[in-house]
């Protein structure tokens, strides 16, 4: 067995990262909700004209195990990544990726199509395309004084 240097501060920042994603805190500025869950994939959230776009990294994960939701406005990632089954004769000397459980929520903005939100799974990665629709014109109300 090799010999590796300990490194106090990553596993400080693997401390805090674990604790912020356990009681489901989100990044400052975000409309982000990070559910309790054993871990939580990254995501890319990309806007074009015609459309919004989430990438979600979750190699390891087969399409199976992945269930995409949308109610009230929140679309919600869902899936499981499956831990690996010790083989005989093989030795583990460190496990720094994350197994089990995981759960991501969006809120979507007004402009978008819930109906039409198209979804593919290739190479590890989760690209969804959520539609957008003509932007809705706030109606002016008169207000007539009696």
């Amino acid at each position: 067995m090799a010999i590796v240097r300990w490194d106090p501060w990553r596993e400080i920042e693997d401390m805090v990262e674990r604790y912020t994603r356990a009681v489901g805190q989100p990044r400052a500025g975000s409309q982000e909700v990070i559910a309790a869950g054993d871990w939580a994939p990254r995501v890319d959230i990309i806007e074009t004209d015609k459309a919004f776009v989430i990438k979600a990294e979750i190699p390891e994960v087969n399409r199976e195990d992945v269930k995409v939701t949308v109610d009230n406005g929140i679309l919600t990632i869902r899936g499981e990544r499956k831990q690996e089954i010790e083989e005989k004769g093989k030795k583990i000397h460190r496990i720094e990726r994350s197994f089990g459980i995981f759960t991501r929520s969006f809120t979507l903005p007004d402009n978008v199509d819930e109906k039409n939100i198209k979804a593919s799974f290739k190479d590890g990665m989760l690209n969804l395309q959520i539609l957008k629709t003509e932007e809705v014109k706030q109606k002016a109300i008169e207000i007539k004084v009696e």
